[in-house]
């Protein structure tokens, strides 16, 4: 049995090459270029790389952006991101055929959004994303869609 990758604090990686939308190549195949688990963007950096990524049809790579937004925010502000990188994985899981899965997660993310209405931190288009979100889990079947737009222009 081969040993697994570990981190320096010991815990396992999974090293292997993703795709697109984050799903475990083979070994040695080529793969798109990872999101570093310990990457901590600024609030509005964060959401201009999330954008790209959503943009360019990598949802799940955004939500990594996201994510680490989101743990490194202060209290305040962790619905707003964890709702954010929710959305995105949402449409990860819609993209790779799991419709079930990404539609309750867009629900999900668009209650946390709800906490915001009225409000928009970063210019985070939160009451627009979460009528997307539940736009989108309320399809009868599940399709692509465009990518949302998260800041106002």
């Amino acid at each position: 049995m081969s040993e697994r990758d570990r981190d320096p604090q010991g815990r396992a990686q999974n090293s292997r090459p993703r795709d697109s939308l984050g799903r475990p190549l083979p070994p040695g195949s080529a793969g798109v270029p990872r999101i570093p688990d310990e990457l901590v963007l600024p609030p509005r950096e964060a959401l201009v790389r999330a954008q790209e990524l959503l943009d360019d049809g990598m949802p799940f790579h955004a939500h990594e952006i996201l994510e680490g937004t989101w743990k490194a925010a202060p209290d305040e502000e962790r619905e707003l991101w964890q709702g954010l990188a929710q959305l995105c994985v949402g449409l990860t899981h819609l993209a790779r055929g799991n419709a079930r899965g990404g539609r309750a997660l867009l629900l999900r993310a668009a209650d946390r959004l709800d906490t915001y209405a009225g409000q928009r931190p970063y210019a985070v288009r939160t009451e627009e994303l979460a009528a997307f979100a539940r736009e989108v889990a309320g399809a009868s079947v599940a399709q692509a869609v465009p990518p949302p737009r998260l800041v106002q222009d």
